[in-house]
Protein backbone atom coordinates (compact mmCIF):
# COMPACT_ATOMS: atom_id res chain seq x y z
CA UNK A 1 0.00 0.00 0.00
CA UNK A 2 1.60 3.44 -1.02
CA UNK A 3 2.05 5.59 1.89
CA UNK A 4 -0.09 9.27 1.31
CA UNK A 5 2.48 12.11 1.32
CA UNK A 6 3.26 14.03 4.71
CA UNK A 7 0.70 17.25 4.15
CA UNK A 8 1.43 20.26 6.38
CA UNK A 9 -1.74 22.47 4.74
CA UNK A 10 -4.71 21.34 2.69
CA UNK A 11 -5.97 23.95 0.66
CA UNK A 12 -9.77 24.23 1.47
CA UNK A 13 -10.98 27.56 -0.81
CA UNK A 14 -9.38 30.41 -2.12
CA UNK A 15 -10.42 33.25 -0.06
CA UNK A 16 -12.68 34.05 2.74
CA UNK A 17 -13.21 36.45 5.41
CA UNK A 18 -12.68 34.59 9.58
CA UNK A 19 -15.56 35.64 12.12
CA UNK A 20 -14.91 38.73 14.04
CA UNK A 21 -13.68 38.60 17.59
CA UNK A 22 -14.03 40.47 20.28
CA UNK A 23 -12.88 40.82 24.02
CA UNK A 24 -14.46 38.49 26.18
CA UNK A 25 -16.23 38.60 29.34
CA UNK A 26 -14.63 35.98 32.03
CA UNK A 27 -16.79 33.38 31.62
CA UNK A 28 -18.91 34.49 28.39
CA UNK A 29 -19.84 32.35 25.63
CA UNK A 30 -16.61 32.32 23.85
CA UNK A 31 -14.28 32.71 26.47
CA UNK A 32 -11.74 29.81 27.29
CA UNK A 33 -12.97 28.87 29.81
CA UNK A 34 -16.98 28.44 28.46
CA UNK A 35 -14.94 26.42 25.37
CA UNK A 36 -13.13 23.89 27.88
CA UNK A 37 -16.64 23.38 29.26
CA UNK A 38 -18.04 22.53 26.37
CA UNK A 39 -14.99 20.82 25.36
CA UNK A 40 -15.31 18.55 28.38
CA UNK A 41 -18.93 17.56 27.91
CA UNK A 42 -18.72 16.81 23.90
CA UNK A 43 -15.65 14.89 25.09
CA UNK A 44 -17.70 12.73 27.50
CA UNK A 45 -20.52 11.70 24.99
CA UNK A 46 -17.78 11.24 22.75
CA UNK A 47 -16.75 8.59 25.19
CA UNK A 48 -20.07 7.07 26.29
CA UNK A 49 -20.44 6.33 22.53
CA UNK A 50 -17.28 4.46 21.76
CA UNK A 51 -17.98 0.95 21.43
CA UNK A 52 -15.54 -0.95 19.73
CA UNK A 53 -15.55 -4.32 17.68
CA UNK A 54 -14.12 -7.52 19.59
CA UNK A 55 -11.49 -7.52 17.04
CA UNK A 56 -10.41 -4.38 19.36
CA UNK A 57 -9.05 -5.70 22.27
CA UNK A 58 -8.53 -9.98 20.57
CA UNK A 59 -7.33 -9.29 17.20
CA UNK A 60 -4.85 -7.11 15.50
CA UNK A 61 -5.94 -3.55 14.05
CA UNK A 62 -2.85 -1.43 13.99
CA UNK A 63 -3.11 2.28 13.95
CA UNK A 64 0.11 3.01 11.74
CA UNK A 65 0.72 2.20 8.12
CA UNK A 66 2.79 -1.07 6.97
CA UNK A 67 6.56 0.56 6.25
CA UNK A 68 8.33 1.96 9.51
CA UNK A 69 11.51 3.82 9.69
CA UNK A 70 13.19 2.03 12.32
CA UNK A 71 15.52 5.06 13.18
CA UNK A 72 16.48 8.34 12.03
CA UNK A 73 17.20 7.77 8.11
CA UNK A 74 19.35 10.95 7.49
CA UNK A 75 17.33 11.89 4.91
CA UNK A 76 18.36 13.99 2.14
CA UNK A 77 15.78 15.78 0.04
CA UNK A 78 16.59 13.23 -2.56
CA UNK A 79 15.96 10.24 -0.52
CA UNK A 80 12.81 11.61 1.05
CA UNK A 81 11.36 12.26 -2.21
CA UNK A 82 12.12 8.60 -3.08
CA UNK A 83 10.68 7.29 0.08
CA UNK A 84 7.79 9.17 0.52
CA UNK A 85 7.51 7.84 -3.21
CA UNK A 86 7.85 4.36 -2.77
CA UNK A 87 10.32 4.17 -5.58
CA UNK A 88 12.87 1.19 -4.94
CA UNK A 89 15.26 -1.05 -6.75
CA UNK A 90 16.59 -4.45 -5.55
CA UNK A 91 20.16 -5.59 -5.74
CA UNK A 92 19.95 -8.25 -4.23
CA UNK A 93 17.39 -11.93 -4.25
CA UNK A 94 14.24 -11.30 -2.53
CA UNK A 95 13.14 -14.83 -1.06
CA UNK A 96 10.00 -15.63 -1.45
CA UNK A 97 9.50 -18.39 1.20
CA UNK A 98 7.39 -17.55 4.02
CA UNK A 99 8.48 -17.62 7.87
CA UNK A 100 6.01 -18.42 11.06
CA UNK A 101 5.93 -15.46 13.59
CA UNK A 102 3.72 -13.70 16.44
CA UNK A 103 2.67 -10.57 17.51
CA UNK A 104 3.92 -9.60 21.01
CA UNK A 105 1.42 -7.15 22.41
CA UNK A 106 1.94 -6.21 26.45
CA UNK A 107 -1.49 -8.15 27.47
CA UNK A 108 -0.20 -11.27 25.26
CA UNK A 109 0.92 -13.01 21.71
CA UNK A 110 -1.10 -13.71 18.85
CA UNK A 111 -0.08 -16.03 15.64
CA UNK A 112 -0.98 -14.56 12.33
CA UNK A 113 -0.33 -15.29 8.78
CA UNK A 114 2.81 -13.96 7.41
CA UNK A 115 3.94 -13.02 4.28
CA UNK A 116 7.13 -13.62 2.12
CA UNK A 117 9.78 -10.59 1.90
CA UNK A 118 9.17 -11.15 -1.94
CA UNK A 119 5.25 -10.19 -1.32
CA UNK A 120 6.30 -7.36 1.35
CA UNK A 121 8.62 -5.90 -1.15
CA UNK A 122 5.86 -5.96 -3.55
CA UNK A 123 3.79 -3.49 -1.36
CA UNK A 124 7.02 -1.31 -0.31
CA UNK A 125 7.84 -0.99 -4.17
CA UNK A 126 5.45 1.21 -5.80
CA UNK A 127 7.54 1.37 -9.29
CA UNK A 128 9.83 3.65 -11.15
CA UNK A 129 10.05 7.12 -10.87
CA UNK A 130 8.32 9.82 -13.13
CA UNK A 131 10.82 11.11 -16.28
CA UNK A 132 12.29 13.65 -15.06
CA UNK A 133 14.15 15.20 -18.07
CA UNK A 134 17.21 17.33 -17.42
CA UNK A 135 17.37 15.78 -13.86
CA UNK A 136 20.94 15.15 -11.97
CA UNK A 137 21.77 11.08 -12.65
CA UNK A 138 23.47 11.02 -9.19
CA UNK A 139 21.30 11.93 -5.74
CA UNK A 140 22.27 15.12 -4.31
CA UNK A 141 23.82 16.36 -7.95
CA UNK A 142 21.61 19.22 -8.53
CA UNK A 143 21.13 20.53 -12.34
CA UNK A 144 21.71 23.90 -13.09
CA UNK A 145 19.02 25.48 -15.08
CA UNK A 146 15.53 25.59 -15.31
CA UNK A 147 12.68 24.61 -12.99
CA UNK A 148 11.76 20.85 -12.21
CA UNK A 149 8.63 18.80 -11.31
CA UNK A 150 8.41 17.69 -7.25
CA UNK A 151 5.62 16.31 -5.39
CA UNK A 152 3.71 18.14 -3.14
CA UNK A 153 0.45 17.98 -1.10
CA UNK A 154 -1.58 18.38 -4.03
CA UNK A 155 0.49 16.55 -6.37
CA UNK A 156 3.23 17.29 -8.71
CA UNK A 157 4.06 20.97 -9.09
CA UNK A 158 6.52 23.22 -10.44
CA UNK A 159 9.82 23.85 -8.05
CA UNK A 160 12.94 25.55 -8.46
CA UNK A 161 14.19 22.62 -5.85
CA UNK A 162 16.53 20.16 -7.60
CA UNK A 163 15.80 16.60 -6.67
CA UNK A 164 16.96 13.40 -8.62
CA UNK A 165 14.31 10.87 -9.87
CA UNK A 166 16.11 8.02 -8.73
CA UNK A 167 15.15 4.98 -6.51
CA UNK A 168 16.09 3.82 -3.40
CA UNK A 169 18.59 0.72 -3.83
CA UNK A 170 17.74 -2.18 -1.18
CA UNK A 171 21.25 -4.05 -0.61
CA UNK A 172 20.12 -6.49 1.81
CA UNK A 173 16.99 -8.05 3.71
CA UNK A 174 16.48 -10.09 7.19
CA UNK A 175 13.53 -10.73 8.96
CA UNK A 176 12.81 -9.04 12.26
CA UNK A 177 10.03 -7.10 14.26
CA UNK A 178 9.76 -3.66 15.07
CA UNK A 179 7.25 -1.76 17.78
CA UNK A 180 4.06 -0.72 15.89
CA UNK A 181 0.87 1.17 17.95
CA UNK A 182 -2.18 -0.98 17.97
CA UNK A 183 -5.08 -0.82 19.51
CA UNK A 184 -3.70 -3.15 22.43
CA UNK A 185 -0.56 -1.07 22.78
CA UNK A 186 2.56 -1.06 21.69
CA UNK A 187 3.57 -4.16 20.23
CA UNK A 188 6.00 -5.82 18.68
CA UNK A 189 4.70 -6.89 15.00
CA UNK A 190 6.68 -9.25 12.40
CA UNK A 191 8.32 -7.17 9.60
CA UNK A 192 10.92 -7.79 6.72
CA UNK A 193 13.91 -5.22 7.72
CA UNK A 194 14.87 -4.06 3.89
CA UNK A 195 18.67 -2.43 3.96
CA UNK A 196 18.51 0.84 2.03
CA UNK A 197 22.06 2.14 0.56
CA UNK A 198 21.24 5.43 1.20
CA UNK A 199 19.54 5.11 3.77
CA UNK A 200 21.40 5.07 7.90
CA UNK A 201 18.46 2.71 9.01
CA UNK A 202 16.85 -0.15 7.27
CA UNK A 203 13.26 0.61 6.15
CA UNK A 204 10.65 -1.94 7.66
CA UNK A 205 7.84 -3.30 5.88
CA UNK A 206 5.05 -5.22 8.20
CA UNK A 207 4.72 -8.91 7.22
CA UNK A 208 1.54 -9.47 8.75
CA UNK A 209 -0.90 -11.04 5.86
CA UNK A 210 -3.45 -8.46 4.88
CA UNK A 211 -6.63 -10.72 5.20
CA UNK A 212 -5.44 -10.68 8.96
CA UNK A 213 -5.44 -7.40 9.57
CA UNK A 214 -8.57 -5.80 11.01
CA UNK A 215 -10.06 -2.58 9.98
CA UNK A 216 -10.13 0.47 12.57
CA UNK A 217 -13.99 0.58 13.29
CA UNK A 218 -16.02 3.75 12.06
CA UNK A 219 -16.60 6.70 14.42
CA UNK A 220 -20.03 6.98 15.93
CA UNK A 221 -20.11 11.40 16.15
CA UNK A 222 -22.01 13.09 18.18
CA UNK A 223 -25.92 14.57 16.60
CA UNK A 224 -24.80 18.22 17.31
CA UNK A 225 -22.38 20.38 16.10
CA UNK A 226 -18.30 21.24 18.06
CA UNK A 227 -19.05 24.31 19.93
CA UNK A 228 -17.78 27.84 18.52
CA UNK A 229 -14.32 27.47 19.12
CA UNK A 230 -13.32 24.19 19.02
CA UNK A 231 -11.26 22.33 16.59
CA UNK A 232 -10.84 18.49 16.12
CA UNK A 233 -7.36 16.29 15.95
CA UNK A 234 -5.86 15.08 12.96
CA UNK A 235 -3.68 12.23 14.13
CA UNK A 236 -0.84 11.70 16.76
CA UNK A 237 2.88 12.15 15.65
CA UNK A 238 4.20 10.96 19.22
CA UNK A 239 3.09 9.02 22.19
CA UNK A 240 5.75 8.22 25.02
CA UNK A 241 4.47 7.60 28.35
CA UNK A 242 2.40 10.31 29.66
CA UNK A 243 3.45 12.49 26.56
CA UNK A 244 1.79 12.84 22.94
CA UNK A 245 2.12 15.48 20.41
CA UNK A 246 -1.34 15.60 18.49
CA UNK A 247 -2.01 17.26 15.48
CA UNK A 248 -4.94 19.28 15.55
CA UNK A 249 -6.41 20.79 12.57
CA UNK A 250 -6.80 24.95 12.87
CA UNK A 251 -7.28 27.81 10.17
CA UNK A 252 -4.41 30.04 9.34
CA UNK A 253 -5.33 32.80 10.94
CA UNK A 254 -6.68 30.88 13.74
CA UNK A 255 -4.69 32.56 17.55
CA UNK A 256 -4.43 31.21 21.11
CA UNK A 257 -4.09 27.33 19.99
CA UNK A 258 -4.47 25.23 22.57
CA UNK A 259 -5.07 21.62 23.36
CA UNK A 260 -7.72 20.29 25.39
CA UNK A 261 -7.74 17.08 26.95
CA UNK A 262 -10.43 14.48 28.86
CA UNK A 263 -9.70 11.26 30.16
CA UNK A 264 -10.69 8.61 31.82
CA UNK A 265 -9.01 4.72 32.55
CA UNK A 266 -10.49 3.23 29.09
CA UNK A 267 -10.21 5.92 27.04
CA UNK A 268 -8.58 9.45 26.25
CA UNK A 269 -10.34 12.26 23.77
CA UNK A 270 -8.49 15.10 22.57
CA UNK A 271 -8.94 18.53 20.51
CA UNK A 272 -8.28 22.18 20.36
CA UNK A 273 -9.45 25.39 21.51
CA UNK A 274 -8.93 28.45 18.87
CA UNK A 275 -9.88 32.06 18.83
CA UNK A 276 -10.79 32.80 15.15
CA UNK A 277 -9.09 35.84 13.83
CA UNK A 278 -10.83 39.23 12.47
CA UNK A 279 -10.87 40.22 8.80
CA UNK A 280 -9.43 38.61 6.02
CA UNK A 281 -7.45 35.62 5.47
CA UNK A 282 -7.15 31.99 3.30
CA UNK A 283 -9.25 29.78 4.42
CA UNK A 284 -6.93 26.16 4.76
CA UNK A 285 -6.52 23.82 6.70
CA UNK A 286 -3.45 23.88 8.77
CA UNK A 287 -1.93 20.77 10.62
CA UNK A 288 -0.73 21.94 14.03
CA UNK A 289 1.68 19.89 16.08
CA UNK A 290 0.75 20.76 19.85
CA UNK A 291 2.04 18.84 22.82
CA UNK A 292 -0.22 16.71 25.45
CA UNK A 293 0.15 15.34 29.00
CA UNK A 294 -1.60 13.10 30.68
CA UNK A 295 -2.58 12.12 34.08
CA UNK A 296 -1.37 8.65 33.40
CA UNK A 297 0.62 6.92 30.85
CA UNK A 298 -1.42 6.14 27.76
CA UNK A 299 -0.97 2.10 27.53
CA UNK A 300 -3.50 0.79 25.33
CA UNK A 301 -6.51 3.17 25.35
CA UNK A 302 -7.93 4.57 22.58
CA UNK A 303 -7.21 8.44 21.85
CA UNK A 304 -10.37 9.87 20.13
CA UNK A 305 -10.81 12.99 18.02
CA UNK A 306 -13.19 14.89 19.85
CA UNK A 307 -15.15 16.49 16.54
CA UNK A 308 -15.61 12.70 14.85
CA UNK A 309 -15.22 10.72 17.74
CA UNK A 310 -12.61 8.65 15.39
CA UNK A 311 -9.80 6.95 16.89
CA UNK A 312 -6.31 8.54 16.12
CA UNK A 313 -3.53 6.77 13.70
CA UNK A 314 0.14 7.40 13.98
CA UNK A 315 0.83 9.71 10.99
CA UNK A 316 3.22 8.54 8.75
CA UNK A 317 6.87 8.56 9.42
Amino acid sequence: MRRPALLLVLPLLLLTGCAPTGAEPAGGPRSPAHRAETFDERAAEVAEAWRPSPDWRAGYVPLEGPTVLTGDPRFTPDTEAAFRAGWYRAQVAIPPTRVGGEIRFPDGRLTLPLVSAAEAYRQLDQGDPLPCPGRPKRPGRPTPGGPTVEPGPDGWATSTAQTACLPLTVTGVTFGAVPVRTSRGEAQVPAWLFTIKELATPVAQLAVAPTAVRPVPEPSTPARPLGDGLVGAQDLTAVDGVRMTVRLGVGACDTGITPLVWERPDVVVVGGSITRATGMCDAVLKLEPVAVTLAAPLGARPVLDVATGAPLSIAPR
